[in-house]
């Protein structure tokens, strides 16, 4: 298909050439989640410093995405090479979001809610960001922050959720609501739930999300124990180019003690069945 393409615009400027192979990128199911990366930014070499460490083929790849491929490349390495093309947007495309004008493309897309609203309650349908919870290509994929109960969450559908985190990063949402901090809803205090395994049951369904499994031991309680399982999710906490961000201490406390309440409720639930 790259190559119809390629060959479709083979007589076409150069400032042509670069929009159709990232417009083809952008069009493609499970790229949604992806913005526009300026031409200009691309071809200025100092943007994409230690890079050409990254991605095999480097100035290949680099010429698919720009269109200066050579028409001769035969098709199967083209095959690879739009794999490594794909990894070297993906990871220009975590520094160029994190610029003025990339802030703002996201910006309009976070508006459309584009990537969805956290899935608990008292949220409040608060829009989510993509983050990545690693830098490095091929450890972890994509998550979805919620800037109110600064969590993250699996992306709903499968496609998205085999996006790479590092084609976003680990510190884009964070600089984002540094740079947008109207658009964050102020963080309420603590509500008491009312403890009937009535309404329990019914916040439980409507809070149901897709985590990853944390790594249990085996003495650390009983299998399949939910409780056990909370006490031994690790949790989030906002960086920015790995330094802790918004370390508020009472906030920090009271999302402590709400948590310890849930497991005992847990605990409690799980001795009477």
């Amino acid at each position: 298909m790259i190559g119809r393409i390629v060959e479709d615009i083979s007589s076409g400027s150069d400032s042509d050439y670069s929009k159709w192979w990232i417009s083809w990128f952008l069009s493609s199911k499970g790229n949604e989640y992806f913005c526009e990366v300026d031409e200009d930014y691309i071809l200025d070499r100092f943007n994409l410093t230690g890079l050409n460490n990254e991605v095999s083929n480097y100035g290949q790849a680099l010429d698919l995405i720009t269109d200066n491929l050579d028409d001769d490349i035969q098709d199967e390495l083209r095959g690879a090479l739009d794999v490594q093309a794909r990894l070297l947007y993906g990871l220009i495309h975590a520094r160029w979001i994190v610029t003025a004008r990339g802030l703002a493309k996201m910006l309009e897309k976070y508006k459309r809610v584009e990537f969805g609203r956290c899935p608990r309650v008292l949220c409040q349908s608060q829009p989510l960001l993509p983050v990545g919870l690693s830098d490095t290509p091929y450890e972890k994929s994509v998550k979805l922050y919620c800037g109110r109960c600064e969590d993250v969450y699996s992306p709903k559908s499968s496609r998205h959720g085999s996006i790479d985190g590092a084609y976003f990063g680990t510190s884009f949402p964070h600089l984002f609501f540094m740079i947008y901090p109207n658009l964050i809803s102020p963080k309420v205090g603590p509500i008491e739930i009312p403890p009937t395994r009535l309404h329990e049951s019914e916040v439980n369904k409507r809070n149901r999300r897709t985590r990853e499994e944390p790594e249990i031991t085996e003495n650390a309680g009983e299998p399949g124990s939910t409780a056990a399982a909370a006490l031994k999710a690790d949790r989030y906490r906002p960086r920015i180019y790995g330094f802790q961000v918004h370390e508020i201490a009472k906030l920090q406390r009271w999302q402590e003690a709400v948590r310890d309440r849930q497991v005992g409720r847990l605990e409690a639930l799980e001795d009477v069945s």
